[in-house]
C-alpha cells in the first residue's frame, strides 16, 4: 500500500509542476524589476550625493586639476597604451598634448584620489575611456 501512496504522490507532484514553473517564472520577472528600480534609485540617490545630475558631469569634483580636464586626463591615461602601459610614459603623452610636467603630476595625483573617492568621477572616467 505504501507503494501506491507515493506513485499518487508523485503524480500528484508532476500535475503540480506547470503551475509551480509559471509561479517561479512570476517571482523571476518581479525581482529583476525590483532590481532595476534599485539600480536607478541608487543612481539617482549617488548623483544627489555630489551635486549632480543622472548622466551629468557637474559639481566640484569635476573642476580640472592643475588644469587638466577628466577629459584630457582620460586622453593622457588611454595613451600608455600604445607604450605598454608603462607609467613612466604618462609624463611624456602629457607634454605631447600641452600639459607640463608638474601640471601632469598634480592632476594625475587628484584625478587618481577623486575616482577613489567619488563613484561618479569613477563613472564618468571609464565612460569616457572606453568612448575614446
Amino acid at each position: 500500500m505504501g507503494m501506491f501512496k507515493r506513485m499518487k504522490d508523485m503524480r500528484d507532484m508532476v500535475e503540480a509542476a506547470p503551475g509551480m514553473v509559471a509561479q517561479a517564472q512570476q517571482l523571476s520577472a518581479q525581482a529583476q524589476q525590483m532590481a532595476a528600480a534599485q539600480q536607478a534609485a541608487y543612481q539617482a540617490q549617488t548623483a544627489q550625493a555630489v551635486g549632480t545630475q543622472p548622466g551629468t558631469a557637474e559639481g566640484a569634483d569635476f573642476d580640472p586639476v592643475a588644469g587638466v580636464s577628466i577629459e584630457q586626463f582620460v586622453a593622457v591615461s588611454k595613451g600608455v597604451a600604445a607604450f605598454g602601459y608603462d607609467p613612466a610614459k604618462l609624463p611624456e603623452i602629457a607634454a605631447s598634448r600641452g600639459i607640463a610636467a608638474a601640471d601632469w603630476q598634480a592632476a594625475h595625483q587628484g584625478w587618481n584620489e577623486r575616482i577613489k573617492r567619488n563613484r561618479a568621477v569613477a563613472q564618468r572616467f571609464n565612460q569616457l575611456y572606453r568612448a575614446a
